[in-house]
């Protein structure tokens, strides 16, 4: 691509044109403005402001004592720290659930008060009256099938979704009804790679995958997990591209070593 398309801001419609030309969609997580702007130089096509913040900057077990105040405070740190890419924000948990008007009340905000793009929520065909409120009156919306971290009470584990006949027509028709319902894309989690491949094949909008397989029309991760950051699990579907943690140490290490030995700060580096 040449430096002006690389530059040209990610929309949904990009999003959308993408899929149809087959051009795969790289999406990451983030949550302050460092990483934003290295993510966005980098030309990460989308980022989500994921509720998953939760995990790995608040260092909670789950994702769902996550609130709407957090993530508008995340939220305005990465908007304001981009160009390029399409910013997103998760709607965390018990902020879209209550009712329509609830949720488009908090997904306004989002909007209005943090300049998120578009938001996104998980669940299937129960929720389609939410998508239809919020995209009704200008929110776009990006659903999130298979293994929903908001509900992993309600599963009691973090196995793989859709294994089952019955599970994976569930999956295939809520995906379905999310698309119906004006949903922009949808963040397929821990599925068959076979399902992953039926739900991108029969819905008009980007899937985005994650734990879904190759054949979705994008991939996302959290970018603590791929930069080896996050080392409390590792699932099968994360890749490190980096080991950071580790390389972290060493260089904390390094530093006070140093100071206890006298080392830092020498003469160059004293006024």
């Amino acid at each position: 691509m040449s430096q002006h398309q690389e530059l040209k801001k990610v929309t949904t419609e990009s999003l959308r044109l993408m899929k149809g030309k087959g051009r795969k969609i790289a999406c990451l997580t983030a949550y302050d403005a460092i990483m934003a702007q290295l993510l966005d130089e980098a030309g990460i096509d989308l980022l989500l402001v994921g509720d998953s913040a939760g995990t790995v900057i608040q260092g909670l077990a789950t994702t769902i004592s996550v609130t709407l105040d957090q993530m508008l405070y995340h939220c305005r740190i990465v908007s304001r720290s981009v160009k390029r890419a399409l910013v997103v924000v998760d709607m965390p948990f018990l902020t879209f659930q209550i009712s329509a008007e609830e949720a488009l009340r908090n997904a306004g905000t989002l909007m209005k008060e943090a300049g998120a793009e578009a938001v996104k929520l998980e669940g299937g065909s129960v929720f389609c009256n939410v998508v239809r409120r919020l995209t009704d009156s200008g929110i776009p919306v990006m659903g999130h099938l298979g293994l929903t971290p908001q509900s992993i009470h309600s599963f009691g584990t973090y196995r793989v979704r859709g294994k089952t006949e019955e599970e994976s027509d569930k999956i295939l028709e809520d995906a379905i009804a999310l698309a119906n319902a004006g949903a922009f894309a949808i963040v397929l989690e821990k599925i068959p790679l076979e399902l992953g491949k039926r739900i991108t094949e029969a819905i008009a909008i980007p899937t985005i995958g994650i734990g879904a397989g190759p054949h979705c029309d994008g991939q996302i991760l959290v970018t603590h997990d791929m930069l080896g950051l996050f080392t409390k699990f590792h699932p099968r579907f994360v890749r490190h591209y980096a080991n950071m943690a580790e390389d972290m140490l060493t260089a904390f290490r390094s530093f006070s070593e140093d100071v206890q030995e006298g080392r830092f700060p020498d003469a160059h580096e004293s006024y």
